[in-house]
């Protein structure tokens, strides 16, 4: 399905306020709140919304520490791999994992209390990891910007 304006406004609105009501997004994109409603389904039967989540501020919680762990693998086989994907996914502290093309095989962001338990999780969980070669740990500073909405 091709998504016209109408669909990219739903999906902007959303991104940025996924709580309003309908009567309210229908009114945002100028639309029915009818017609809008069957869209958000259409859009939501069809992928193009995955799901509906609250964005938990870290900071509030005490994990204020964001690190960027690059990681290098033994090899590329897929069996490491697949090993590799799976233990890394049940590591609660790991935000995201993206397998790259570059010099590291994965980036992980991990957010932490702080160093020390940054620390722990290397300890625990990190080093741990199936077939890792090599491991370099980069902590943010500061967050300059940061976003979910995709552009659409």
């Amino acid at each position: 399905m091709a998504l016209d304006t109408i669909d990219r406004k739903i999906l902007a609105a959303l991104q940025k306020r996924g709580r309003m009501s309908n009567s309210e997004l229908s009114e945002q994109v100028n639309l029915s709140p009818s017609a809008c409603h069957r869209r958000v389904q259409r859009l939501e039967k069809d992928g193009y919304i995955r799901d509906y989540v609250a964005l938990v501020d870290a900071r509030r919680l005490g994990m204020s520490t964001t690190v960027f762990v690059e990681i290098t693998l033994q090899g590329q086989a897929d069996d490491l791999l697949d090993a590799f994907e799976k233990a890394v996914s049940r590591i609660p502290d790991v935000l995201e994992c993206h397998l790259m093309a570059g010099t590291a095989d994965y980036i992980l962001k991990v957010v932490a209390e702080n160093t020390e338990d940054f620390a722990r999780i290397h300890r625990q969980h990190l080093s741990r990891l199936p077939g890792v070669a090599q491991m370099q740990s980069s902590f943010a500073l500061r967050t300059v910007f940061k976003t979910t909405a995709l552009p659409v």
